[in-house]
């Protein structure tokens, strides 16, 4: 999740976790800090290699084994600022609250967080959280400020509670999401191989749903709220390596990045108009195929590696569509 969403949710944990009145504030920066410390894994990138960072973000630094050591390199330097307030113990129990929180609130998100690290690679993905959610987060932030300046614990606990409550509330929005999206394929005579659904972005009311049947992958936005909406979208052809990039060599560094890219992206790979090869599982708009980052592959220059492009502007278009959708105009209501 974005680094203010993570810093108020690693406070939140601290102050909840710690009756030490007097020094909250202390406690509840050090968790804030701890809180976005995982995330200092983008730091780790490739003038020659876009993918590198891929691989390495959401993996050591987000396991749930590393928690110990990562909340130990937090508290380390820190602590020079805390030990006025806290002993060291309470300073490393503050950024040991702090940093558990990261990789599992960046598992509720869709984009994919490798908890099991070294024993799997496997991205968790819960998909009950969008990225960025101000709903989620504003709340949060407002109870943590309140709880480290007023020194009461009760409002951390508040936060931490606020904080499930809506996270359940997301889980529960996805499975009914996912619950329209399956009845709507079978509406179409479709028997999908597989099918996610993902919030858009900043709430928990309007999804994108995602499903292969085929070898085609059909997207499309349902929205759940006090009624049901399916709103229809496009369709593009799945990625096949085989048809798409023959030429290359399997151990081209070309054809080794497309798979790279593979893994990031759970194969929900597709070409768009251009030719790239683009991350079906995101964009903008929940019903489009207007992906938001995806390589370029030269298959003239197949042991270079791959082109690295990433896009988030939002037009007055898509900006009208995609409110259109979260209020569910032009959609078609769904009676379950």
């Amino acid at each position: 999740m974005d680094p203010v969403s993570q810093g108020a949710l690693g406070a939140a944990l601290a102050t909840a976790t710690q009756d030490r009145r007097k020094q909250l504030l202390t406690v509840a920066w050090l968790g804030a800090l701890a809180g976005m410390a995982p995330d200092l894994d983008v730091l780790i990138q490739s003038d020659t290699d876009p993918l590198l960072f891929l691989e390495y973000h959401r993996q050591f630094s987000h396991a749930l084994v590393f928690i110990p050591v990562g909340a130990l390199l937090v508290a380390g330097p820190l602590y020079v600022f805390a030990r006025k307030s806290l002993s060291w113990r309470y300073t490393y129990l503050a950024c040991l609250a702090g940093y558990a929180t990261h990789g599992l609130l960046d598992a509720c998100t869709s984009y994919g967080t490798q908890l099991l690290w070294p024993f799997s690679d496997v991205r968790i993905a819960w998909n009950n959280s969008s990225i960025v959610d101000p709903l989620f987060t504003l709340p949060l932030l407002a109870l943590v400020v309140a709880a480290a300046t007023l020194g009461k614990r009760i409002l951390g606990i508040a936060a931490m509670a606020w904080a499930l409550v809506y996270l359940a509330t997301g889980w529960v929005q996805q499975e009914r999401a996912m619950a329209i999206a399956e009845m709507q394929a079978h509406a179409r005579g479709h028997s999908p191989e597989r099918l996610s659904v993902k919030p858009s972005f900043g709430n928990v009311i309007l999804f994108k749903s995602i499903y292969e049947n085929q070898g085609i992958y059909y997207v499309d936005a349902v929205r759940v709220g006090l009624t049901t909406h399916w709103c229809n979208g496009s369709s593009v052809a799945r990625f096949d390596k085989t048809l798409s990039f023959s030429e290359l060599a399997a151990d081209s560094q070309q054809a080794r990045d497309i798979e790279r890219f593979r893994w990031f992206s759970d194969d929900y790979l597709a070409r768009d108009k251009f030719g790239r090869v683009i991350d079906m599982r995101y964009s903008m708009v929940p019903d489009s195929i207007n992906a938001m980052w995806g390589i370029t592959v030269d298959v003239t220059r197949p042991n270079d590696h791959v082109g690295w492009w990433a896009s988030r502007q939002l037009g007055s278009e898509q900006r009208a569509r995609f409110f259109d959708l979260l209020l569910g105009r032009g959609c078609q209501e769904v009676s379950k």
